[in-house]
């Protein structure tokens, strides 16, 4: 790859100060030779090695005003942001066309949260600089800040026609697209930017991201053809061009591109478990079964990869090896309420209603909190004759969903058989009043309860309305 001169000259000035250190001698530079090297220290995250190239290029030359608004970019890194601003003030009396001063004054206020004064200092740097990319991309950050969605888009858009190669912009657009649900949008403008640029991978795999949102598979896919075309090691367009094939199902494509990524990269948890699902819709079980245990040996702690190893052998109808999975996962992470609600479902139909109920209480506790983890909950409990638990269950259920006839059948049901009739009536009328028509509930749930004549006298009362 040939470098071009500029990058061979920032190359060797690095190299020479890099030298000089090791060294302790002192060589010369000239102050643009230093501002490409602390800014360079800057940018690697090389804090100490940036403040010492400030130092020593200050020594060699002392009335710098680029140095000077380094050193104010470092201060402000450091959040030293008053001494930064004096500093601005007496650059500014000097060199008050230096759009770099209104930038770095943009740059203070938007550390003080005071964005809408950063915009207007941009706007005053628009004046007098040459670079509006760079300005139209710090003016679309501080949108961002606010929460001014529209005018971030604007501005990120004003930055790609100044440079159309500034990826960062392209991404920060089309995030905006995508918050404000306007991919039919986004779409259009990434179609008129590749009009412009045909090679721009990043635009590409941007467009069939959009088309996959749109569940466009067919045009996402071409999209993503075209940008590994351009790039054939752009990994996150092999990957998106994967799930795209396993949205039109054609699965050996997919796991085809899936491989490619783990060729480019390391394998990823996510690209084995991808494979073995390919693998089983291929009906491939043995296969998909050695990838899912491939994902479980290289993420113990991903959930999907143990749901789909213990989904897999629900599927064959082998509960016992998917309650012997099931429990491995719980192993490595009791506080899983996917985990627990299989558990649960697994002892339920080995009928282990005692190990069933836990399961699903242990569900609710960690967080589940649909409607058909309490109901199986409850109707395990009246199975094992917990009939207070159920009822208190019950109620605490209703706190979720305060409409939802099943809780409110149930509830009668249990209170009739109580022989707590006021309340019976009370949620049987609640139920009722839901939903007339799933009244037989009661009966499958309550058969003893269905024959009552109160119970009969509410339905009736109910079916004349």
């Amino acid at each position: 790859m040939n470098l071009s001169h500029e990058e061979e000259n920032h190359s060797l000035s690095l190299s020479k100060f890099e030298s000089m250190l090791k060294t302790n001698k002192v060589f010369f530079f000239d102050s643009e030779e230093f501002e490409d090297i602390i800014l360079h220290y800057l940018d690697t995250g090389k804090i100490n090695l940036a403040r010492k190239a400030l130092k020593l290029g200050q020594e060699q030359h002392p009335k710098s005003t680029g140095l000077k608004l380094v050193q104010v970019e470092l201060l402000v890194f450091d959040n030293k942001l008053e001494i930064a601003e004096r500093l601005l003030n007496e650059l500014y009396a000097i060199e008050p066309t230096n759009e770099e001063i209104y930038i770095q004054k943009a740059n203070i206020l938007s550390k003080r949260d005071q964005h809408e004064k950063a915009v207007e200092s941009l706007k005053t740097a628009l004046q007098y600089t040459d670079d509006y990319a760079d300005v139209y991309s710090l003016m679309g950050m501080e949108y961002l800040f606010m929460d001014n969605l529209e005018l971030a888009k604007d501005s990120f858009i004003k930055c790609l026609e100044e440079d159309t190669e500034d990826h960062s912009a392209l991404y920060n657009v089309v995030y905006c697209f995508d918050f404000l649900d306007q991919n039919k949008e986004a779409v259009e403008f990434l179609n008129k930017f590749i009009d412009k640029e045909p090679y721009s991978e990043v635009a590409w795999h941007q467009l069939g991201r959009q088309h996959y949102t749109l569940k466009e598979y067919e045009l996402a896919l071409r999209a993503f053809d075209y940008a590994t075309l351009i790039d054939d090691s752009f990994l996150g367009a092999f990957l998106e061009k994967a799930k795209t094939l396993e949205r039109l199902k054609r699965y050996e494509e997919a796991i085809g591109c899936y491989n490619i990524t783990m060729d480019l990269d390391d394998p990823t948890s996510f690209a084995l478990l991808r494979v073995g699902k390919c693998y089983e819709r291929l009906g491939n079980h043995e296969k998909a079964l050695k990838y899912y245990l491939k994902t479980v040996h290289e993420d113990p702690l991903l959930d999907k990869a143990w749901i789909a190893i213990t989904d897999f052998y629900v599927r064959r109808k082998n509960f016992q090896k998917a309650l012997y999975y099931v429990n491995k996962a719980i192993g490595i992470d009791n506080e899983n309420k996917l985990y627990w609600k299989r558990y649960a479902l697994i002892n339920k139909t080995l009928k282990h209603y005692e190990e069933a109920e836990e399961g699903y209480r242990k569900a609710v506790e960690y967080g589940d909190y649909q409607l058909d983890t309490w109901l199986f909950w409850i109707d395990t409990l009246h199975f094992l004759g917990e009939d207070d638990t159920a009822i208190q269950t019950l109620l605490q259920s209703l706190e979720y969903f305060p409409d939802e006839y099943e809780i409110e059948y149930r509830l009668a049901g249990l209170y009739f058989m109580r022989m707590e009739n006021e309340k019976g009536i009370y949620h049987l009328s609640n139920a009722l009043r839901h939903n007339y028509r799933n009244h037989v509930l009661l009966e499958e749930f309550f058969p003893t309860v269905w024959n009552l004549k109160v119970v009969q006298d509410v339905i009736n009362e109910y079916r004349n309305k």
